[in-house]
């Protein structure tokens, strides 16, 4: 796996509202309707991470998430980091 170019992590965030880069790292902090939401979501997003084998850095701080992907083992973003964020769009469209 090799990591994006500035041009191609530009284009992906593009189609992520919401999403931002923090140098190697791109994040999107949520809030969601009350603490069990957060709780709710977050453990959806623990199995679906676990089953692509690609792990968020989480934050929670009462209703509030901050997720971060990042691909530390490649030193930077990759393509797995992006369909991380996409599978928190699509968790998100249940809350």
């Amino acid at each position: 796996m090799t990591t994006l170019d500035a041009a191609q992590v530009t284009r992906e965030l593009s189609s992520l509202a919401d999403w931002t880069r923090e140098g190697d790292t791109i994040v999107r902090r949520i809030k969601l309707p009350t603490f069990p939401d957060a709780i709710a979501f977050t453990v959806k997003l623990a199995f679906e991470a676990e089953a692509a084998d690609h792990h968020p850095d989480l934050t929670i701080s009462y209703r509030s998430v901050t997720i971060s992907y990042s691909t530390h083992s490649e030193g930077g973003l990759t393509e797995k980091d992006f369909e991380g964020a996409r599978t928190v769009e699509r968790l998100l469209s249940s809350f």
